[in-house]
């Protein structure tokens, strides 16, 4: 690793917070649409819901947070391709510095920038009326966890950032990610479902990261659910890590 890579990160990092502090209305459109399922759900459907729990906003959240990320990420992908197009890429490559801390900085960008979206999401859950028992420690879990799922869904991000052809494309496949909560037990419980659509949503990542959030948050054991979304986020991870890499390689080559 070359010995300039943190110094070159950071120096990449802050401007890329300075296009977003020139551009918050990438956060803010990042946070409407989980707010606004959020309100839906809550207001509307959830009357009609049956949870088992006494406060549906408790229930929902965990997923919440999840699609809120998945919006995020796809202006990870939309900024990582306006700078290939804009050729700034060829321009960095012209410099002595560590040729993937270009990469980094976009991923810690969003790192930054879903941490916010995610701190807006939760305030406006507590107007709603979301109540936790949990600790310091249960937070901390559930951050680390939203931030391993973050890191695996930006590193997915940059793989279409890279290869796309059209900015559309390059944040298009974020939409498929963002269904993906609802066909888990983030709305409804998975016993709810018929039986081949129950096997899907009790088998897939987003059914494990939510269970886990949702009892940290109720101060519940986790069980065996915690190690197997650790185990789909550091998966994911490392074979998007791997994958894009390889297409930056190629890039550059």
């Amino acid at each position: 690793m070359n010995t300039h890579f943190f110094g070159d990160t950071a120096v990449l990092l802050g401007r890329s917070l300075r296009h977003i502090t020139r551009s918050l209305d990438t956060i803010i459109t990042t946070t409407i649409m989980p707010i606004a399922f959020m309100l839906l759900f809550v207001y509307v459907l959830g009357g009609a819901i049956k949870t088992g729990t006494g406060n549906y906003v408790n229930y929902l959240l965990p997923g919440i947070l999840l699609i809120t990320i998945a919006s995020g990420i796809s202006y990870t992908a939309f900024r990582l391709f306006l700078d290939m197009k804009g050729g700034i890429f060829e321009r960095f490559q012209s410099m002595p510095i560590a040729r993937s801390s270009v990469l980094w900085a976009h991923v810690l960008t969003s790192l930054v920038a879903n941490l916010v979206s995610i701190v807006v999401v939760v305030l406006v859950a507590l107007i709603m009326g979301f109540r936790s028992s949990a600790g310091p420690l249960a937070w901390i879990a559930v951050g680390g966890i939203l931030m391993l799922f973050t890191l695996a869904l930006t590193w997915i991000a940059v793989i279409p950032g890279l290869s796309a052809t059209s900015a559309d494309g390059a944040s298009a496949f974020s939409y498929p990610i963002i269904l993906l909560p609802f066909i888990s037990s983030a709305f409804v419980p998975t016993a709810t479902m018929p039986g081949p659509v129950r096997w899907f949503a009790e088998n897939q990542p987003v059914t494990s990261i939510v269970n886990t959030v949702r009892d940290l948050f109720a101060q519940q054991p986790v069980g065996n659910s915690i190690w197997i979304a650790l185990a789909w986020c550091i998966g994911i991870l490392i074979v998007a890590y791997i994958f894009a890499m390889a297409a930056y390689r190629k890039k550059i080559a």
